[in-house]
C-alpha cells in the first residue's frame, strides 16, 4: 500500500513540511490524528476550501482520522493571512450559524463520529481564557520580532495590523496545543498562507508538551497564471448548491483554461494518476474531453452521481444545441410581467446572470448576450412575450452560460 505522504506528493498537494522524513516516516506506520480549521465567515464553504477537503479525505481513505476544526473563537477576532484588510467583524449569532452550515456540510465528506475522525469548535476552550494566565503561560513563549518576520504580518503592516488580528497566531498555535492534549493530534495541515501559524503552533506544543508534532501546508487552487480559482463574476463558486447549483459548478470546471485542466484533476479528483495524465496529454479538441470528465468526477463528489449525471446531460444538450434540457437552470417569472415587458439588463440582473448593470452594457457590446441564440446589439432592449418561444427563453452570456426564463400563469 502507498504511503499517503507519496500519494499526496505525486498528486501536487504538498508545498511546505516541517520535518519531511519524519512525517512521511509517521504517516507510513501509525494511524495519525491530524487537524485543519476552518473558520466560519460564511455559510458555505467554497471551491478553493475544497482542496483542505480533498486532502482529508485522501488521509482518511489511508487510515488517518481527522479533526475538522470549526473556528467559532478565531472568528471573532480575523485571521490576517493573505488579507490587506481587515476582516469584517461578524455578529456571534452570525458565526454560530456558520459554524453549524460549515460542519453540516464536512460531515457529507468525512467520517466524523469521535472513532474514525472528530469535528471540533475551538470556541469550546477560547472564549473561557482567562486574559491574564493566558498571557503569561502562553503569550510568554513568542517572540514578537519573530512574529513580525511572518508573511502574514509583513504584507498588513504598511496597511495597518491590529493588536486583535496580532492575536490571531497566537490563538491558532493554541488549537494546536488543545487538540494534541485532548486528541494526541500530531499534525495540523492547511493552505500555504498558513504557513506561519502552522510552523508557530508546532514550536508552541513542542515547547510545551515536549511532544514531537508536524505541520504541512498544501498549494492553493490556482491557474496557470498565479490568480485564485473559484472566482466568477457573480461572486465565489460554492458548495452549497442553493448558491451555486451542481450544473452551475460543472459548468465552472467545463470552462477552466486547457493549462489548467491537469493540476484540477490532479487536486479535485480521485481518478488514478496514470488517468489523469493521459486525460492531460488529449490536444486539440480532444482537451474538452478532459474537461468534462474534470466536471463531472468533481460534481459528482461534491453532490453525488445523480445530479453529475443531471449536469452533463445538460451541459450535452445545450453544447449540441439541443438546449431542451430540464436541467438547464430555469427561473419561472409571471407571464403578466412580461405583457409590458421588462428592461434586458434588469432581467438579466434578477436571474443572477451578471453582477450589476454596468456588467451588462459591457456584455451587449462585445455581443455576449444572445436571445434563443440571436445576439442581442442593443442593451435598451426591453424583453416581451414575443421573445418567447412557447413560454420559453433562452438567454446565453459568453459562449457556455445558459439560463432559460419559463413563463408561469
Amino acid at each position: 500500500m502507498n504511503n499517503i505522504y507519496d500519494v499526496l506528493m505525486e498528486r501536487g498537494y504538498i508545498e511546505q513540511v516541517t520535518h519531511e522524513d519524519e512525517v512521511r516516516e509517521l504517516l507510513g506506520k501509525e494511524r495519525v490524528t491530524f487537524y485543519i480549521g476552518f473558520d466560519p465567515t460564511a455559510d458555505s464553504l467554497h471551491l478553493g476550501h475544497f482542496i483542505q477537503i480533498m486532502v482529508m479525505m485522501h488521509m482518511q481513505r489511508a487510515g488517518h482520522k481527522p479533526i475538522a476544526l470549526v473556528g467559532g473563537g478565531t472568528a471573532k477576532i480575523g485571521d490576517p493571512s493573505g488579507k490587506t484588510d481587515m476582516r469584517k467583524m461578524l455578529t456571534p449569532e452570525d458565526i454560530l450559524h456558520n459554524g453549524d452550515m460549515l460542519r453540516k456540510q464536512m460531515e457529507k465528506y468525512l467520517t466524523l463520529d469521535g472513532e474514525n475522525g472528530y469535528i471540533a469548535n475551538n470556541a469550546d476552550w477560547l472564549d473561557k481564557l482567562e486574559y491574564i494566565p493566558f498571557i503569561r503561560e502562553i503569550g510568554s513563549k513568542f517572540s514578537v520580532n519573530r512574529m513580525l518576520t511572518a508573511e502574514c504580518f509583513k504584507q498588513r503592516l504598511e496597511k495597518g495590523l491590529s493588536f486583535l488580528e496580532f492575536n490571531y497566531m497566537i490563538m491558532q498555535s493554541y488549537d494546536f496545543l488543545e487538540l494534541s492534549r485532548r486528541f494526541d493530534c500530531q499534525m495540523q495541515l492547511g493552505g500555504n498562507d498558513q504557513w506561519s501559524n502552522i510552523i508557530a503552533g508546532v514550536d508552541l506544543v513542542r515547547r510545551m508538551e515536549s511532544k514531537q508534532v508536524f505541520g504541512l501546508t498544501f498549494k492553493l487552487l490556482l491557474t496557470s497564471d498565479g490568480k485564485k480559482m473559484g472566482k466568477t463574476e457573480n461572486g465565489a463558486v460554492w458548495i452549497d448548491p442553493d448558491k451555486t447549483s451542481p450544473y452551475e459548478l460543472f459548468q465552472y470546471l467545463r470552462n477552466v483554461e486547457d493549462a489548467d485542466v491537469e493540476n484540477c484533476l490532479r487536486l479535485l479528483t480521485f481518478l488514478p494518476m496514470d488517468e489523469v495524465r493521459a486525460l492531460a496529454a488529449l490536444e486539440g479538441s480532444g482537451i474538452n474531453k478532459a474537461k468534462e470528465v474534470l466536471a463531472y468526477e468533481f460534481t459528482k463528489i461534491v453532490h453525488g452521481e445523480d445530479e453529475a449525471n443531471k449536469a452533463l446531460e445538460a451541459a450535452r444538450a445545450l453544447f449540441a444545441g439541443g438546449g431542451d434540457s430540464e436541467n438547464i437552470p430555469t427561473s419561472e417569472l409571471e407571464k403578466a410581467r412580461f405583457e409590458e415587458g421588462i428592461p434586458l439588463l434588469d432581467l438579466l440582473l434578477e436571474v443572477g446572470l451578471i453582477p450589476s448593470k454596468g456588467e451588462g452594457r459591457r456584455l451587449v457590446q462585445q455581443n455576449g448576450i444572445a436571445l434563443q441564440d440571436l445576439v442581442v446589439s442593443d442593451f435598451g432592449k426591453v424583453i416581451q412575450l414575443a421573445d418567447f418561444n412557447e413560454g420559453k427563453l433562452m438567454i446565453r452570456k459568453g459562449k457556455k452560460v445558459f439560463h432559460r426564463i419559463q413563463l408561469i400563469d
